[in-house]
């Protein structure tokens, strides 16, 4: 079984707590997020979210994941499945970390498993990672610009 690791970060100038309430706010994420075009569902432990994501130049993709960890202003992080396990998994996370005074450290990281994964790697790197940056390029932008 193949397995492949994709991880972007990016500095943002706001609290923890400010980052987790636009990464939750799934409601806006059509008016913001150039990646994950929507989530349904709730950021808790144990419960499963209805996603749909738009690589660059690519095609629409739904998945219903099940929420690993959800532990508010620190780590979000899901596992879907591709058909079915084993095939083409992925576990994604998003980590909020101190980086000083008022600021925080966002990392979006996934790690692929399943049989398919060498067929996409390139796809992953060049696409998805693409989609990631821009999606953490944008919610910097969401919060940094979010009066108090």
């Amino acid at each position: 079984m193949a397995i492949h690791h994709l991880h972007t970060e990016i500095e943002i100038n706001a609290s923890a707590e400010r980052v987790w309430a636009a990464l939750c706010d799934f409601a806006s994420y059509p008016q913001w997020n150039p990646f994950i075009k929507s989530v349904a569902g709730r950021p808790e432990q144990g419960t499963w979210l209805e996603i749909v994501i738009q690589p660059k130049d690519g095609k629409q993709m739904r998945f219903s994941p099940a929420v690993l960890a959800a532990e508010p202003g620190r780590e979000l992080r899901w596992l879907g499945h591709f058909l079915f396990a084993g095939l083409f998994d992925g576990e994604h996370r998003f980590l909020i970390e101190p980086a000083g005074e008022g600021k925080v450290r966002f990392q979006q990281s996934e790690r692929f498993s399943g049989v398919l994964v060498g067929l996409f790697r390139s796809s992953l790197d060049r696409d998805t990672k693409a989609g990631f940056e821009k999606m953490n390029q944008a919610l910097k932008a969401r919060v940094e610009s979010q009066v108090l």
